[in-house]
């Protein structure tokens, strides 16, 4: 052991180093007699402290990764330009497609588009409010309304059974798709405020029988009638 290093009293490599540097608030030197080995060991360690000192640590931070929810999420398919073309004929510029492909699960390519209220009120409730809304079929490579939702619900044949007698300003729209039944849809009147009316949501989906959309019963597994005024509305099983 070096004799400068035995006289400091110091039992380790790196406090020695250190203790040489200061000495009555003066740089002083004190001999080194080691070997190249240990300064290349001592310096690694006074590097080391060093970084331990600031708390910055000596190397960048990894990078980090996204969530597991949102590597799962996919991503939503664009609106192609045929489709929203349609819309917007049938809407106005200001058309949200929300849905598009078979819905009715017929083999023909149909879009669900909406005027959607920019500033969704905030509750609970689910869903998309809307003050119109339609069902667009491709038929013959022409699109045609098969479903209307403004005041009022309507098909090609009349108003849908349950469709309020008063004119509706806005409603909620939700929907599910099954893989063999298609598209299901529910519409709940609202104001455009958006407090609720008492009426429960109107159930609307494709009736295979009719080859058109209708309005569901409450359970909503039965198919109800049309009418052609709102005087007499019809609420008989199809």
């Amino acid at each position: 052991m070096d004799k400068a290093l035995k006289n400091g009293g110091c039992k380790a490599n790196v406090t020695c180093f250190l203790a040489s540097f200061v000495k009555k608030g003066e740089v002083e030197r004190q001999p080194f007699r080691v070997s190249r080995n240990r300064r290349i060991h001592m310096g690694i360690a006074f590097v080391a402290l060093s970084c331990a000192t600031l708390g910055t640590g000596c190397g960048a931070e990894p990078a980090q990764k996204p969530s597991s929810a949102e590597q799962a999420k996919p991503a939503t398919p664009a609106v192609p330009e045929e489709i929203q073309a349609a819309a917007e004929t049938l809407l106005g510029k200001e058309t949200q497609v929300l849905v598009f492909g078979d819905l009715a699960k017929t083999g023909k390519q149909q879009f669900l588009a909406a005027n959607v209220v920019p500033k969704t009120p905030k509750n609970d409730a689910p869903g998309t409010i809307v003050t119109r809304a339609v069902i667009a079929e491709n038929i013959d490579g022409k699109w045609s309304e098969v479903l209307r939702c403004d005041e009022h619900l309507k098909n090609g044949r009349g108003y849908l059974a349950l469709t309020p007698l008063s004119g509706v300003g806005g409603w909620r729209v939700q929907y599910d798709q099954d893989p063999v039944k298609g598209i299901q849809l529910y519409f709940t009147p609202v104001k455009v405020g958006g407090d609720l009316h008492t009426l429960p949501p109107i159930g609307i989906a494709w009736n295979p029988a009719t080859k058109r959309y209708q309005s569901l019963d409450r359970t909503y597994e039965h198919f109800l009638l049309e009418s052609q005024t709102l005087e007499t509305p019809r609420s008989r099983l199809q």
